[in-house]
């Protein structure tokens, strides 16, 4: 494949950009030819930061050289590692520091929150999600329905898109609130939907479950750091996320949680207790009975895994040097411009199902191409040969996410004219 230089559209953009520094601060992969790739993943595992591995390298070093002393010395305790996290996640989220917490993984958390905010009744015991939801998402919620003694058949609500449709309606996922009514307990839906990329109302829909009485909560895997969440001011009951997606914080790392406040206080409310939930002032007198720490930090299980933290440290002080502001702006303007490539270039050999409009889209574009899956994972195997790292999602779907920490205009313009080339596009 020949690969054109970048259009002065793309070496205007790249000149005018104000966050073009950060792509320096993360170590990008190589493509086959030992190139620097086009790494449009991030929605799926972030690039390191640079200084992620000095973040490693200043806790194993004191781990060598203090040893358990390092829970209480050295620049940042181990004790409270977590605790450096609670502010630059609670910006992130919209959230007070007393809402979020660093710990365990998502799906893990989901679960242990699910047992303090999924309390059925036999009056009021079906939960709604969307289709197609993350499968670990479907596995949690059915788990737990039958832990509860409900048959999914009946008590799980799913919510799809319209016949011949790609996204969900928000009138839609409310008018399935209303019909479920009083017979509903629990709404957990995703921030940005993992499929197509599409960008939930939040708001909206937070406060249509609770007119009905029912809890709120969200998985913002695909969000944070991606879009803007205010799940304060929303009135979300509860959120989880991870934090090696857009965030940058490491294969597997330890994850995120939010509690609203009017619940963190609430110390008889249900929940798997854990040696670090408890009251801190109190933890070492090794009482018998579990006291829970106010706010999201109540839901802790154990120590914070400062070995698997520490990334996240260096992950997040570049998402606060940029602001989210920022980052927003230019991530609505690098998929504006990958749109405009693709109607120009594509149009017919490829449809965006990723909503155009600005509140309904993050950094993710999601693709598919004309014919069905077989020309479509053709022409994902041959953006892949030729350094544009994406993903594939089954069916028949490509997702490619410019992220604005390190991707540039010219990158998307690239990965757009390799799509074309591989589809034989003149």
């Amino acid at each position: 494949m020949t690969e054109p230089p970048p259009s002065a559209a793309a070496r205007a953009a790249d000149g005018a950009d104000a966050l073009a520094a950060f792509r320096e601060r993360f170590r990008l992969p190589l493509a086959p030819d030992g190139e620097r790739a086009v790494y449009l993943c991030g929605n799926s595992l972030g690039p390191m930061p640079v200084a992620a591995a000095e973040r490693v390298a200043e806790v194993l070093e004191l781990w060598a050289t203090l040893a358990v002393r390092g829970h209480h010395s050295g620049p940042a305790p181990w004790m409270h590692y977590h605790a450096q996290f609670a502010a630059p996640l609670a910006r992130l989220v919209g959230a007070a520091p007393g809402e979020v917490v660093a710990m365990n993984t998502l799906t893990v958390n989901l679960n242990l929150l699910l047992v303090s905010f999924y309390r059925p009744t036999r009056a009021r015991h079906r939960i709604l999600i969307e289709r197609p939801a993350f499968p670990s998402d479907r596995y949690a919620v059915v788990s737990q329905l039958r832990f509860h003694g409900y048959a999914p058949e009946e008590a799980l609500l799913e919510v799809g898109a319209r016949p011949g449709e790609e996204l969900l309606r928000t009138e839609d996922i409310v008018a399935a609130i209303e019909r479920a009514g009083a017979t509903l307990a629990l709404v957990l839906l995703p921030g940005v939907q993992y499929l197509t990329g599409q960008v939930l109302d939040v708001e909206a829909i937070t406060r249509a479950a609770r007119r009905q009485g029912a809890l709120v909560g969200w998985d913002l895997a695909h969000a944070i750091g991606n879009v803007p969440v205010a799940l304060h001011d929303a009135g979300a009951d509860f959120a989880v996320w991870c934090h090696y997606k857009y965030l940058c914080g490491g294969p597997g790392a330890a994850a995120g949680a939010f509690v609203h406040e009017r619940h963190g206080r609430d110390a008889g409310l249900p929940r798997f207790a854990g040696w670090w939930g408890h009251d801190a002032a109190t933890r070492f007198a090794m009482g018998p009975d579990f006291v829970p720490m106010a706010g999201a930090e109540g839901w802790q299980q154990s120590n914070p895994p400062v070995l698997a933290l520490a990334p996240l440290a260096a992950a997040l002080a570049e998402f606060d040097a940029a602001g989210l502001g920022r980052l927003r702006a230019k991530s609505l303007a690098l998929t504006a411009f990958a749109r405009q490539l693709i109607a120009a270039r594509l149009a017919g050999r490829i449809a965006i199902i990723t909503p155009a409009a600005d509140a309904e889209r993050g950094c993710q574009l999601s693709l598919r191409v004309a014919g069905g899956p077989e020309p479509g994972r053709r022409a994902f195997a041959a953006l892949t040969a030729h350094g544009v790292i994406g993903d594939w999602r089954e069916p028949d779907v490509i997702r490619l996410a410019p992220a604005p920490l390190y991707n540039t205009f010219a990158e998307v313009e690239r990965a757009v004219a390799l799509l074309g080339q591989a589809l034989g596009a003149p």
